[in-house]
């Protein structure tokens, strides 16, 4: 019988613990293009109009301006990773916004009172939006539309169609202060960033929520009560609608009737185009502050050169069909690429 002998250093070899792997930091285009793009904007503009752009005033002005549509956007983000459409959080921000107004100046109640009824008001419309969606079975483009309606026709009714305002000082100092030269209103949003991204990605509330937007019918066999999760998901969107609206008003402090739906397309737009940064094909919180970011800073850039006011609406329509069909693309790719892979199994 022959015995082959190890040598002292193929023992130690098999005997030594394998080196620890380095983690490789992934900043591929894939994952990060809005940061370059982003990148790439600040650069264009920096150069074309450097005096008016590159200034502290237009950094505060760009944070201060685009927190309310992160904060909606971060909402919205929820029904949307449930598999829902909430098309009245724009209106149903305003309804807020308008009823805030309303209450602490020609209601007379108490500014925190009339704040916190707006956003117990909200929630308890993204409620109902839920239960026309999970449970009557209406769908979510239906149901929100028709809510859209209903909302702006209320707001219209409680401001008399008339601007409510100036409210009160106590209201309008919940966003005027500005520790280190920060919008007290740009660290309400990234406290609701944070909160949102730790319930979506590190909560079995969160998992289920994507469960229920990738596939109700399996996570229903699963055990995951889909339509309650359906349900809070539009509840979170009113939550986020509320607070949004109570925060606009303190932070311009007179309020139309009409002010909701400009709201709606640009929160869209961020939640879209934000599925295709840092997670691609899922929506995430991260993802969608780039491209708020992205589209805030391209936006205000073409505005200061000395565009109309109609490049706001067409930039953030064109970021939106630009995202949705970048990700249905990928989409296709991914689902193909995987029907290849099984068929070489095979």
């Amino acid at each position: 019988m022959n015995v082959t002998e190890s040598s002292p250093r193929q023992a130690e070899a098999t005997t030594s613990p394998p080196a620890p792997r380095r983690r490789r930091v992934d900043l591929g285009f894939q994952r990060f293009s809005g940061l370059y793009v982003w990148a790439g904007i600040i650069v264009i503009f920096g150069a074309w109009i450097p005096s008016v752009f590159l200034t502290s005033q237009t950094l505060v002005s760009l944070v201060s301006d685009e927190a309310v549509t992160a904060i909606l956007a971060v909402g919205l983000m929820f029904t949307l990773a449930a598999g829902g459409f909430d098309l009245s959080i724009g209106q149903n921000l305003g309804l807020s916004a308008i009823l805030t107004a309303t209450l602490s100046t020609v209601g007379g109640w108490n500014p925190w009172a009339a704040a916190i009824a707006a956003i117990v008001c909200s929630t308890a419309i993204g409620a109902l939006n839920g239960l026309l969606v999970a449970k009557v079975g209406i769908n979510s483009l239906i149901a929100t539309l028709g809510m859209t309606s209903i909302l702006l026709a209320l707001s219209q009714v409680i401001s008399d169609q008339q601007f409510r305002g100036p409210v009160p000082a106590d209201l309008r100092a919940l966003t005027a202060w500005q520790p280190l030269g920060i919008p007290a209103i740009a660290i309400y949003a990234v406290a609701f960033g944070f909160v949102a991204w730790y319930l979506l990605e590190h909560t079995p509330f969160g998992r289920r929520i994507y469960a229920t937007g990738a596939g109700p019918e399996a996570a229903f066999l699963a055990g995951v009560r889909t339509s309650r999760y359906l349900l809070v998901s539009f509840m979170l969107s009113g939550l986020a609608a509320g607070i949004g609206g109570v925060l606009l008003t303190a932070k311009i402090g007179s309020i139309g009737p009409t002010i909701g739906p400009s709201y709606l397309l640009p929160c869209f737009a961020a939640c879209f185009l934000g599925t295709t940064q840092i997670k691609p094909g899922k929506f995430n919180v991260w993802g969608t502050l780039i491209a708020i970011g992205l589209l805030a800073t391209g936006v205000k850039g073409l505005q200061l050169v000395g565009g109309q006011q109609w490049i706001t609406d067409a930039f953030n329509g064109v970021a939106l069909i630009g995202a949705v069909s970048i990700a249905v693309v990928a989409a296709r790719r991914a689902s193909a690429g995987r029907a290849r892979k099984g068929g070489r199994r095979q």
